[in-house]
């Protein structure tokens, strides 16, 4: 199995950690009801995913 020879410096470490970050969430207004909402989700508010009903709200 293979063993590493030297260990890694941290510098070398997070060098190559550099493109590891977290994304802002990309975010939509619902074209029934105009709340805030995830790309691809149906909407919590109304219950609507493109246009269509998904989901059925209950009181």
């Amino acid at each position: 199995m293979a063993h590493p020879k030297r260990k890694i410096s941290k510098q070398r470490r997070d060098k190559r950690r550099t493109h590891y970050k977290a994304e802002a969430a990309n975010v939509a207004s619902c074209s029934n009801c105009g709340a805030t909402i995830l790309h691809h989700h149906v909407c919590s508010e109304c219950g609507y995913y493109r246009g269509k009903l998904a989901v059925e709200k209950t009181a």
